[in-house]
Formats: structure tokens, sequence, C-alpha cells
């Protein structure tokens, strides 16, 4: 006898659906960006990415907390500098305001992780992650610096330091960096896989941080690698990154797949603003269903292998998974 393979049995019915489903997205998942700035008593909301703002460090303890409510476990600090330089040198000054939101931060609500942007681009005169010479971003020369602002934000309270700078050698530089000061517990999550993507638009806007001239692609990767990924993936894990990022997350769901299957490590993606924008451009316009492509989007990450999800959507997702 010849019988039907029927699949759709396991799809007949919702309490089915939830009995068998492969993957689970959860509010634990996400990891939610913030940006502080100089001054008080600002919340501002940012034009290019609407419901997402800037926000005054007497700001961010209450948002810590809106943020815990939402059982999300940890925040990823952004900010706009008091001044800026050649070298970026308010990255490490510990009265710039990311170091003191992140103090905020832990002092409002201690349990909730608290991720350091390690970059120099938003600090910098010029916009661009190193320090120059001849319009050429000077790897070995910008170590230091990157060490020195790892450093600062471990001292502010981060328990993870986010290097996303695309220089070679940082996370090793990085890892030599917190342990001679004592952060020996204090992780790194290597921006490993990060490409010279045009999905970084509006973070740029929110961040201060475009170039004064040229672009990225010079340090940050071009997007038709994958083999490169692999092996940027490889020499931050043996220079002792504790989570590999791959940024943008939408566009690259194929390399994340890749770099999960080669790793041991727990995998993080950005959904950067870019893809966020575009959804909240469509959504305003009546052409979607923003919560079912935010979860859809959000889902396909997680199933591709990240652990870990950055994103703007996150109190949101949160909310609709929680509902």
């Amino acid at each position: 006898m010849n019988l039907i393979q029927r699949p759709r049995r396991l799809r007949i019915s919702s309490g089915m659906r939830d009995l068998v489903r492969e993957t689970e997205l959860s509010p634990r998942d996400f990891v939610y960006p913030i940006f502080v700035v100089p001054g008080d008593h600002i919340k501002e909301e940012i034009p290019s990415m609407p419901g997402c703002y800037h926000y005054s460090v007497d700001q961010v303890a209450n948002l810590a907390r809106e943020i815990a409510a939402h059982g999300i476990p940890a925040v990823e600090v952004f900010g706009l500098p008091e001044y800026k330089d050649e070298i970026g040198s308010s990255a490490w000054d510990m009265t710039s305001p990311v170091q003191r939101a992140i103090t905020a931060v832990k002092e409002a609500v201690p349990q909730l992780l608290v991720v350091g942007d390690v970059c120099l681009c938003q600090y910098t005169s010029h916009g661009h992650c190193g320090v120059l010479h001849d319009h050429y971003v000077d790897n070995d020369v910008t170590l230091p610096h990157l060490v020195q602002t790892a450093v600062s934000q471990a001292r502010a309270g981060a328990d993870i330091v986010a290097p996303s700078d695309m220089m070679d050698g940082r996370v090793s530089a990085i890892r030599a960096g917190l342990d001679a000061e004592g952060f020996v517990n204090t992780s790194i999550m290597s921006y490993a896989v990060k490409y010279a993507s045009g999905y970084y638009g509006p973070f740029r806007d929110a961040a201060d941080s475009t170039p004064a001239f040229g672009d990225r692609r010079q340090y940050q990767m071009d997007p038709a690698n994958v083999r490169e990924a692999l092996k940027e993936a490889a020499l931050d894990v043996q220079e002792g990154a504790d989570i590999i990022m791959v940024k943008p997350a939408l566009a690259y769901l194929d390399v994340v797949r890749q770099v999960y299957e080669m790793t041991d490590r727990p995998i993080a993606v950005y959904n950067v603003s870019g893809e966020y924008a575009m959804v909240k451009a469509a959504a305003a316009n009546g052409w979607i269903d923003e919560q079912r492509i935010v979860l859809e989007t959000l889902m396909s990450m997680k199933r591709a292998g990240a652990k870990i999800i950055i994103s703007y959507h996150a109190m949101d997702a949160a909310d609709w998974l929680n509902a």
C-alpha cells in the first residue's frame, strides 16, 4: 500500500505546532542598544529610527529599569562625547557619557548586563575607527587606544566589552589589557565579522559617526566574502574572544550559520539600524504587519544559529512574546 506522507498532522493546531517547534525566541535572547548624549533631562527621538531615542545620563536609570522589566537581560551602550579629537581620546574619558551611563545602569539594575561598544569612530574628529596617517587608519597605533577604551568601560562597570573597530589583533590586545588591570572576568564580545554595509546609515546619524571622508572598506569586510569571515572568526577565537558577532544580521544569515558551525563560542548578531528603519517605514505606511514581520525576522536570526540578538525592536518584541 502506498501511504500518503502527512507532515501537516504536526501543523494541524496551535498546540501541536507549539509541541514540535524547533526554535524558540525569547526576550532572554535580546540585547537592547541605548544612545547616551551630553546634557540633562534629554529624551529626543532619533528621526531615522522611530521609537529610538537619545538619552542624557540622568535618564538612563529609569530606562534600565524599563528594559529589565521587559525580561531583557542586557543593554549595549553607545554615546556621543562632550568633545572629539584626532585620536578619539574621549572614548576612554571616565567622565564621558558612555562611562557614566554604564555606571548608572549597574547602580540602578545590578543584574542587567552591560555591554560597552569599543570603537573610536564617534569620538574622532574625522569619524574613522582609528588613528589616521595620511587618510590611512593605522592599525597598530590604534590598538593601545582601544585597550584604554575597553579598560575604562570595565572600570565603569561593563560586564562585556565589544570591539567593533575591525583592527587586526585587537582582541588579544584588549584581553591582555583587561587582565593586566584585574578585569579577568570581563568578557569580550568581538565584532569578528563586520561588513562594510549600507545598512548602517541611520546608526551613523544616531551616533554622529559618519566619516568625514571616504568610507570604511579599508578595514570592514567586503560583503562578497564568506571564507574571509570564517578566518576572522577563527582568529578572534584564538585571540580570546568569548562571544563572536556577525554584523549586519539579516542579509548575512548564511554567514551566521557557517560561523555557528565552525566554532563552539556563542554567536551574536546585530539587527542593525537600516534593517530596523525599513521595517518601521513600511509599517508606518501600512504595507506590512509590523509584529509579524519583526518576530519572523528575529526568529530567522535565532534559527540561523544566533544565541544573542542585539536589536532596536527588543522591547516591542519582548512585549509581543510576553503577551
